[in-house]
């Protein structure tokens, strides 16, 4: 009952939130038309390899797609709440450490395309000619850096808990790291060129993205032992748990 009031509540705390009329999702057209285009050509091949991914563990365990859709919705819900930046656009949560934690970042590349794609559809956050940009920093570098946070946490002898929050957090802000270069290549400074102008995209999202992270960080722990609580077994089979968890 304790988890549930505290879900309830930084739902509450990111819903009511008034929002912007701009996200971090790099909205449509906002890209010059060549690097819309790189950056499309470089995330498909991450969806290629993810839909073998995600094909071969449910012809494995066909169980898994319940535990699939959770980590799809989750990172909809988070991704999809903007929260008010101090320059007049948005941040927001991303949502996909869950599921690079569970299923692995190949397999939450094209969950987190998916998520993308509707939101660029349903809510106008984002856009399909950036839709590739936007999967790529949130949908294949986040969950990169999750997956790999959470196994060298593992390794190195933290508990599930701190190896999760890490691997969720870090995973939030490399992703807007990575946004943050791509908006800098695309439109480098006059004065300082491209590092200056990373210098400024990066430093303007941390005052809100910094919080956000840790609190996305928090919440997929608690999204984590509800699961472990539950669906123990699940965890198990997709080799989640450290070894003396099993």
């Amino acid at each position: 009952m304790k988890n549930i009031f505290i879900i309830m509540y930084f739902a509450f705390l990111f819903v009511f939130i008034p929002e912007q009329a701009f996200a971090m999702h790099i909205m449509e057209g906002f890209l010059p038309i060549e690097w819309a285009l790189f950056w499309w050509g470089v995330t498909l091949p991450f969806l290629v390899i993810g839909l073998l991914s995600i094909k071969k563990k449910l012809q494995e365990h066909p169980e898994f797609k319940m535990m699939l859709g959770l980590s799809g919705a989750f990172a909809f819900v988070l991704s999809a709440l903007k929260i008010p930046s101090v320059t007049g656009s948005c941040s927001h949560p991303t949502g996909v450490g869950l599921g690079a934690v569970l299923f692995g970042p190949t397999a939450m590349s094209v969950v987190g395309f998916i998520v993308l794609f509707f939101q660029s559809l349903l809510l106008a956050h984002g856009g399909i000619t950036t839709l590739g940009a936007n999967a790529f920093s949130m949908a294949v570098v986040g969950p990169i850096i999750s997956y790999l946070v959470y196994k060298g946490a593992s390794k190195a002898g933290f508990s599930f808990s701190i190896a999760v929050f890490l691997a969720a957090t870090l995973g939030d802000l490399g992703t807007y790291v990575m946004t943050s270069f791509q908006l800098a290549i695309a439109f480098p400074s006059e004065v300082g060129g491209m590092m200056a102008s990373f210098a400024k995209f990066s430093s303007i999202f941390a005052f809100t993205q910094i919080p956000l992270a840790i609190s996305e960080g928090l919440l997929t722990v608690i999204i984590m032992n509800v699961l472990t609580k539950y669906n123990l077994q699940a965890l198990k089979l997709l080799h989640v748990l450290p070894k003396e968890g099993r």
